[in-house]
């Protein structure tokens, strides 16, 4: 009876670990800058033009990588929403006939605290070898990023908007996986995107074919527009416990 005792408390010690140890939450700081109102404004369809990739660089911790096809489909995503170019090429596809288009380079410098993914795997091995005296040992996980777009107009002139965020990964024993930096590298994403959308879209009359002011008559129009931001900084909560 006493073995059956110890053997049913140790597995609901076990139980308790695996729900609490594996909660994990994010904890974001937004671009800087005071927020400001979101614009839009409509503009002819004619007066739309291509916006091609031109360049596309990923630089982490001071070392090159190799952007992915996800993350330009997801920066082009973006672009898109706003409806300010009449067409987006992607990275090394044939760039449009005509004259006018707009050269995108894009630029994106990640950084990662280095010793949170060793203290994650630390903590882990901690956790595995004292299951039952390790049950809550909080580990952090700090990642930051400064996103920059390039345009380069049809006669060579350039505008240059950039965004900052940063956030943290606050994690339980088990939580340390993989999953945890992609949330939060994709929460920080999303802060320097809807930040860079809506610099971009304040410079709309830039990016008009045309460079006359709109006519009155009866011409089809989009109204290009920012994503609305989203809501004030703080405590993202992910997840509580593990998928089945």
């Amino acid at each position: 009876m006493t073995h059956r005792l110890l053997h049913a408390a140790l597995a609901s010690a076990a139980a308790s670990v695996l729900l609490t140890g594996c909660a994990r939450w994010i904890e974001l700081m937004p671009p800087a800058g005071a927020p400001q109102e979101l614009t839009a404004r409509s503009i002819a369809d004619d007066d739309r033009v291509p916006l091609v990739m031109e360049a596309f660089h990923v630089v982490q911790n001071g070392a090159a990588q190799n952007p992915s096809v996800e993350l330009e489909r997801r920066i082009l995503n973006r672009v898109q929403e706003t409806r300010l170019f009449s067409s987006l090429v992607p990275f090394g596809a044939a760039r449009p006939g005509g004259d006018k288009a707009v050269a995108a380079r894009i630029a994106i410098e990640e950084t990662v605290d280095p010793r949170a993914g060793e203290a994650a795997w630390k903590g882990f091995i901690i956790g595995a070898s004292m299951f039952l005296l390790s049950p809550a040992i909080e580990l952090d996980y700090d990642y930051a990023a400064r996103t920059t777009l390039e345009l380069e107009r049809w006669d060579g002139a350039v505008k240059r908007y950039e965004a900052r965020s940063t956030g943290t990964a606050h994690y339980n024993l088990f939580g340390a996986t993989p999953i945890v930096l992609d949330e939060l590298r994709g929460q920080v994403t999303e802060a320097c995107l809807t930040d860079l959308m809506d610099q971009l879209v304040r410079d709309t009359g830039f990016y008009v074919a045309s460079g006359t002011p709109l006519p009155d008559g009866a011409i089809r129009t989009v109204t290009v527009k920012a994503r609305k931001p989203a809501p004030a900084p703080g405590v993202l909560p992910v997840s509580s416990v593990p998928s089945p």
